[in-house]
């Protein structure tokens, strides 16, 4: 299923993507899209069974908001330098264990909102992944297959990523990594059931136009089921929690100078195979 959410910022009702590409209406069967359905397997076989009963309201979505897929997210970790190529790119050595930083929650907006960049930045960057959602409670999983078992399904995500901040300010990546809106997520919340193999999806991403990514997750140094039994040892997955999984080659960062960072009125339009696609423009904070 295509699950998304649709609505004004703070207002969003729960919606469907019908195989005919036709916008269904779910408010009637569930609340929201959160970590609370991703766990219920009643209500998620109740949405399973509206849309193969094909007896949805229809909305209408000329004009209609796309926001963030799923609702009241816990928690975002982040794993860094997660493509060989990406690794290549940077000059950095492929680490021995996976890269784990966080982004807040409050980053995330709709796949189409404005991306602002933030005051005194010079190195705003771009950065396309596939992120992983959690649908079931995750504690020190044993095993990779265990890590996707555990994965109610995956999104597009855009790591927006300010470099001096992250890297050029000390401490943390966090400070370059948090800025409002920097965390663009959706259009769909394709569940696991129809995503066949996670490493093997293409990504690619493109800034006023031109192709700058053209990857592919095959490329992925840990794999998602690997990145969800890692993380599972270091702290509680729960519903609801995503998994940013990495980016691949072709961010600006990597480019010669002068490197092209991105500045207000640029494009950046971004898709996954079968996830869906992005597109913001990115205005001054």
């Amino acid at each position: 299923m295509k699950l998304l959410r649709v609505g004004t910022a703070g207002t969003e009702r729960p919606a469907l993507l019908d195989p005919q590409g036709v916008l269904r209406d779910l408010s009637g069967i569930v609340p929201d899209i959160d970590g609370a359905l991703l766990a219920d397997g009643v209500a998620l076989g109740r949405v399973r069974e509206a849309a193969e009963s094909g007896g949805l309201p229809v909305l209408d979505a000329t004009g209609l908001r796309v926001g963030p897929p799923l609702a009241r997210i816990g928690k975002i970790v982040c794993i860094g330098l997660n493509y060989h190529d990406h690794a290549r790119e940077t000059g950095a050595e492929p680490p021995s264990e996976p890269v784990v930083f966080f982004k807040a929650a409050d980053t995330v907006v709709g796949p189409y909102d404005t991306v602002l960049v933030p005051r005194r930045s010079l190195k705003t960057d771009w950065e396309v992944e596939l992120a992983v959602v959690i649908g079931r409670t995750a504690r020190y999983l044993e095993s990779a297959r265990d890590g996707l078992a555990h994965v109610a399904g995956y999104a597009v995500a855009h790591d927006v990523s300010e470099r001096e901040f992250q890297i050029e300010r000390g401490g943390t990546w966090d400070k370059g990594k948090n800025c409002e809106t920097f965390n663009p997520l959706g259009p769909w919340l394709v569940t696991s059931d129809e995503v066949a193999d996670p490493q093997d999806l293409s990504l690619k991403l493109w800034v006023n136009g031109e192709l700058k990514q053209d990857g592919t997750t095959a490329e992925q140094i840990f794999p998602v089921g690997e990145v969800v039994r890692y993380v599972s040892q270091f702290m509680t997955l729960y519903p609801g929690d995503v998994i940013n999984t990495g980016t691949p080659a072709g961010v600006a960062m990597g480019e010669p100078e002068p490197k092209p960072y991105l500045r207000a009125g640029d494009v950046v339009e971004l898709e996954i195979a079968g996830l869906g696609r992005q597109r913001q423009e990115f205005k001054d904070a």
